[in-house]
């Protein structure tokens, strides 16, 4: 007999039989999730009329720089301490996990990151964490607060199409809403321990710890 904080053994067709009910909710859960990503691509938009100058490695860009000639963008405001000159670790969780970006760039799409932090404290964490994603510094612009996203406390993802030289906000969401950028948590949601967080719904006895606790720079796990 397997431990209490594992799941009980059955036969293979008992398993098989359970696996298989499961996938009923699965694949409603997908065609949910469609729905939802239809009923985003039908979201009205709204003018970004201020000009925004961002510094990165190549220099100064526009925020219609950061398109680099493509028709959408993608901005992960990238939270940024100014208090002791540090970096969000649920961000750098996510940044670990960004793809390559040509698989973005073939659908007409680009991605940066953006903080509201200097330029030198960014390329210092970058060239640490050994990221290569497009990472630009709002430092001293409103482009943050425009948006209201406060950079300091809260992370958050805007998506960004634009017809010319015109650049419109079409989407923007933040909190659990980033899951979708975070590879690990789509990981660990297929295993029978899960997250292994206190919000889970799991059986008596599982491991849990309280949310975001266990999170490090990748450096810093033990």
């Amino acid at each position: 007999m397997p431990s209490k904080s594992l799941p009980k053994v059955v036969s293979e067709k008992a398993f098989r039989s359970a696996v298989e009910k499961l996938r009923i909710k699965e694949k409603k859960n997908t065609r949910e999730r469609d729905k939802v990503s239809a009923a985003r691509r039908r979201l009205p938009m709204m003018e970004i009329k201020n000009q925004y100058v961002f510094k990165g490695a190549e220099g100064s860009k526009t925020l219609l720089d950061l398109f680099e000639g493509r028709k959408q963008l993608v901005v992960y405001h990238f939270m940024y301490h100014p208090k002791d000159d540090s970096f969000c670790k649920g961000c750098s969780f996510v940044a670990d996990h960004i793809p390559h970006l040509a698989h973005v760039h073939a659908r007409n799409t680009s991605f940066v990151f953006i903080s509201d932090g200097p330029l030198k404290s960014i390329q210092r964490h970058k060239k640490r964490m050994k990221w290569t994603t497009p990472w630009y510094s709002g430092w001293k612009t409103s482009f943050n607060k425009d948006l209201a996203i406060d950079g300091d406390k809260e992370h958050a993802l805007s998506v960004f199409v634009r017809d010319g030289d015109k650049i419109y906000r079409t989407y923007y969401t933040g909190g659990r809403g980033v899951e979708y950028m975070g590879t690990p948590w789509a990981i660990l949601d297929l295993t029978p321990y899960g997250r292994q967080e206190k919000w889970e719904d799991s059986p008596k006895g599982w491991p849990q710890t309280d949310m975001y606790t266990w999170w490090n720079f990748h450096d810093e796990y033990k």
